[in-house]
């Protein structure tokens, strides 16, 4: 009897033992997990551990989102009793400029409305800005009069504020009645225009009677 094998029966038998015996290297070698040098390391991605909550340091969103909502509305609430406290100051100002110069500004526009150019006493009046830190964010002017003459005079003065283009805006009056020789006075006048475009204020007339 004959041991030989034949092998057109054996060699597709070996075959398969081959193949089978790589495959299973190759899932041995993708699922091994052990250190070394990193030329055997697995090829699965490892799944992501979410962060502990306790290393992070400051406020979670909900709270920096919160307190910066404080902060806003502190800045706003601020802002605004900011804006109340220059209107008062600027409404009480006015108050007291108004109170005592109404009459005499009627008195000058009466005075000054037949006088042609800049009338006869220019020379005794002089004028100087307030600033607005003084009156409540007004644009106001301190006109300073003085009875250069030997005799009892009264005052009509007109002031002009004048835009950057040269173009009067508005006009107020103011006067003092009966001043003594040498005598000086300081009237105040305020304009009325808002801050914005800044206005220069420019004695256009003023009349000794």
């Amino acid at each position: 009897m004959s041991s030989r094998v034949s092998p057109g029966r054996s060699g597709p038998r070996q075959a398969a033992a081959l193949l089978a015996t790589i495959v299973c290297g190759c899932v041995l070698v993708a699922c091994d997990s052990g250190g070394g040098d990193g030329s055997g390391s697995a090829s699965v991605t490892p799944r992501p551990t979410p962060p502990a909550v306790s290393d992070f340091t400051g406020s979670p969103p909900s709270a920096v989102a919160s307190a910066a909502s404080s902060i806003i509305g502190s800045a706003k609430s601020r802002a605004s009793s900011a804006a109340a406290s220059v209107s008062a100051r600027a409404s009480e100002f006015a108050a007291s400029v108004s109170a005592d110069t109404v009459r005499a500004a009627a008195t000058a526009q009466k005075e000054l409305k037949g006088v042609k150019g800049s009338g006869n006493a220019t020379a005794d009046v002089g004028m100087t800005g307030l600033p607005t830190a003084e009156t409540g964010g007004l644009r106001a002017v301190v006109v300073t009069i003085t009875n250069n003459t030997d005799a009892k005079a009264s005052y009509a003065v007109q002031v002009d504020f004048k835009d950057p283009d040269g173009k009067v805006v508005e006009t107020r009056y103011i006067g003092k009645e009966d001043l003594a020789p040498g005598q000086r006075v300081q009237p105040i006048v305020v304009s009325r225009q808002p801050p914005q475009p800044r206005l220069t204020p420019v004695l256009a007339k003023a009349q000794r009677y």
